[in-house]
This record gives C-alpha cells, sequence and structure tokens, in this order.
C-alpha cells in the first residue's frame, strides 16, 4: 500500500498526486480552479466502504502544488502530462478513470488514448468541447439563517455554486475548495484553456465499450446536461443519470446517491471481467 503525497517528473514538469489504499489503481482528475482536495472529499467515503481500490488523485497544472511551466500552453499538453503520469505511476495495468468537470473532460481523452488499459470511465458533471446552453443559477434548498463565516469572495463563489446551502456544504466548501482556490495559477489556467479543445477530441474518438458512469446535475449553471446527454451514443456501456437538486456541486450535494451510482459502477466493472474476478 501506499499512501501520501508523491511527485513524479513528467517532461519536466513536477506533478503532485495523492495516493490511498492499494489494489485496482484509480485515476481521479479534478475539475479547474480547485484541486485533488474538493473530489477527494466525495470520493473518499465511498472508497472507504471499498478496499481494493489504489486511489491517485492528480493536482492538474496550475493547480494545488502541480506548477504550470511556459511549456503547458494548451489542454493538449495538460493531457500529455496526465498519461504521461500514469505511465510513470501505473506502467501497463489496467485503471480506472474518474473525471469531475474540467477533469471529466481530460478523462474521457484519457480513456481514448489509453482505451486497452482503462477498465472503466466515470464522470461527474464533465464539460465537454463545446460551450451549450445551461440553466440559470438557482438555490433550491437554503437552511435558514445559514452563517457561512467565509471572506467575501469565497462566500460569493459558494452562493453561486451550490444550489443546496446547509452547513454541511459550507464544511465542504471551507474544507477541500477555499484552500485550493489560494493556489490557483490564474494566468497559466488562462492560458491553457485559451487553448482549450484537444486536438485529438473525445468527441470525435471511438466509441469506448468498458463501463461507464455520466452523472450531472438538473441545475448544473456550469456545464448544464444536455451536453453530456450527447455523448451517450460513444459509451454503449453507459449508464446516464440527471439528479434533480444538483448542481455543478453534485458530489457535495446529492452524496447518497453518488455513493449508490458509483458503487454500482464499480460492480459493473467487477463483473465485466476486466478485474480478474
Amino acid at each position: 500500500m501506499s499512501e501520501g503525497a508523491r511527485t513524479a517528473t513528467i517532461r519536466g514538469v513536477p506533478m503532485r498526486y495523492h495516493e490511498h489504499g492499494g489494489g485496482m489503481p484509480v485515476v481521479i482528475l479534478h475539475g479547474a480552479g480547485v484541486d485533488h482536495r474538493e473530489v477527494a472529499a466525495a470520493l473518499e467515503p465511498i472508497f472507504a466502504r471499498r478496499p481494493g481500490y489504489r486511489r491517485i488523485y492528480l493536482d492538474l497544472p496550475g493547480m494545488g502544488e502541480t506548477p504550470a511551466p511556459d511549456t503547458v500552453t494548451s489542454n493538449d499538453d495538460v493531457l500529455d502530462l496526465v498519461i504521461g503520469l500514469t505511465g510513470d505511476v501505473i506502467g501497463d495495468d489496467e485503471f480506472l478513470v474518474v473525471g469531475h468537470s474540467y477533469g471529466g473532460y481530460l478523462a474521457r481523452a484519457v480513456a481514448n488514448r489509453c482505451e486497452r488499459q482503462v477498465a472503466g470511465l466515470a464522470l461527474l458533471c464533465p464539460a465537454t468541447g463545446r460551450t451549450g446552453e445551461v440553466p440559470d443559477h438557482v438555490v433550491l434548498h437554503a437552511s435558514p439563517g445559514l452563517e457561512v463565516r467565509l471572506g467575501p469572495e469565497d462566500e460569493g463563489v459558494y452562493r453561486g455554486y451550490f444550489v443546496v446551502q446547509t452547513p454541511e456544504t459550507v464544511r465542504r466548501f471551507q474544507e477541500a475548495v477555499v484552500p485550493a482556490r489560494a493556489l490557483i495559477d490564474r494566468a497559466a489556467l488562462e492560458r491553457v484553456f485559451g487553448r482549450w479543445r484537444l486536438s485529438d477530441s473525445p468527441e470525435h474518438g471511438p466509441e469506448f465499450h468498458r463501463p461507464t458512469l455520466i452523472l450531472t446535475g438538473r441545475q448544473d449553471s456550469s456545464v448544464g446536461y444536455a451536453d453530456a446527454w450527447r455523448l451517450v451514443d460513444r459509451y454503449p456501456r453507459a449508464t446516464f443519470a440527471v439528479l434533480d437538486r444538483a448542481g455543478h456541486a453534485l458530489p457535495h450535494e446529492q452524496g447518497p446517491l453518488l455513493s449508490a451510482l458509483i458503487e454500482e459502477w464499480l460492480d459493473r466493472v467487477r463483473d465485466h471481467g476486466l478485474l480478474g474476478t
């Protein structure tokens, strides 16, 4: 078992990642403007009940503790670094890929590029290669008299991110999002996202025939759900779900449903016979 923070130097970039547990590797990619802590906060309670998985949480370039030097100029460069890291820390073994938001866009590209190794793919509120229509932000549930106790900028982000505003979602935001926001290299992200579309676009890649989960929020005002629905034909083994009372922060707002669907996805991967069981 390998635990804790690690660094792998890929193409001259020190890629920071955090490992938990042992067994089948799971590469987990976070969204934009945060770091590994946000998606770990949502997934670690699930994997705590599911031994046998080596979770590898990356800090993507320009976020967390992974820098984005001037050589990183596009999402093509980011994808090359992610795939280089998987080769460095996993080798030729099979692995699973999970991506939230921006990480979902990259995760689909990893599955395309490493199709023979990727045993399953889970996409949580995935961004795509296009910008479609999204609903206006709404708050569907707010605890009466909720005290946020954040700085004005962080409170504004919280209020515009969560559609379920409770002491628990405030706690998640304070612990898993606020610390990461202070580490963002905004100039680097502007440079990379200025060349957002991947040259080897997952929208035009081959079908992926391994067990897949696509989970979206009905009230997601960041990426919506309609663009994700258009992906389904490329994933013949996909479960697609749109959850009410969930925005882009779905992993924090719908924890029990996230857990049930992730565990069912893991069961499908196991039963597909790709884990040697």
